[in-house]
């Protein structure tokens, strides 16, 4: 699996927005849904590369899908 360094989550909940997500709640995570998925996201600066890749793959896409997303 290629490397996916830290991002900042706000960067993050901007690249699932242009991938159909939207934000379903707000509290110390941001919860995102398509009506299909759901994901979690952290309000940390920077999420964790391990973290992050688990987020994609719960997404339904790959590193590469995600990285052009942002």
């Amino acid at each position: 699996m290629p490397k996916l360094s830290g991002i900042n989550h706000q960067r993050v909940v901007k690249a699932f927005k242009k991938a159909d997500f939207w934000i379903e709640r707000e509290g110390k995570h941001i919860t995102m849904t398509n009506g299909e998925r759901i994901i979690t996201i952290p309000r940390a600066n920077p999420v964790n590369a391990f973290t992050m890749a688990g987020i994609v793959r719960d997404a339904g896409l790959t590193i590469e899908e995600f990285k052009k997303l942002l």
